[in-house]
């Protein structure tokens, strides 16, 4: 699963790149998916819409085991 959510993660990068941030990818555990917002991302107040908005809707549409993202 984790090799899935890394190929979902690639069609998301290219958007956070463009605004000056990025996505790492930290674990992938009984669905949840835990991931670390870097660059302008890591301090940008619209960090948790991202994440919740825009990663976490492509992840479950790409992998359907993903039950939920969550940010460290």
């Amino acid at each position: 699963m984790r090799e899935k959510v890394q190929a979902a993660l690639e069609q998301v990068r290219p958007a956070l790149l463009a605004d000056g941030g990025d996505v790492q990818l930290i674990d992938v555990k009984d669905g949840v998916v835990t991931l670390r917002l870097t660059g302008a991302c890591g301090g940008c107040p619209m960090a948790s819409m991202t994440l919740k908005d825009g990663i976490e809707r492509v992840l479950k549409e790409q992998v359907p085991e993903v039950k939920e993202v969550v940010a460290v």
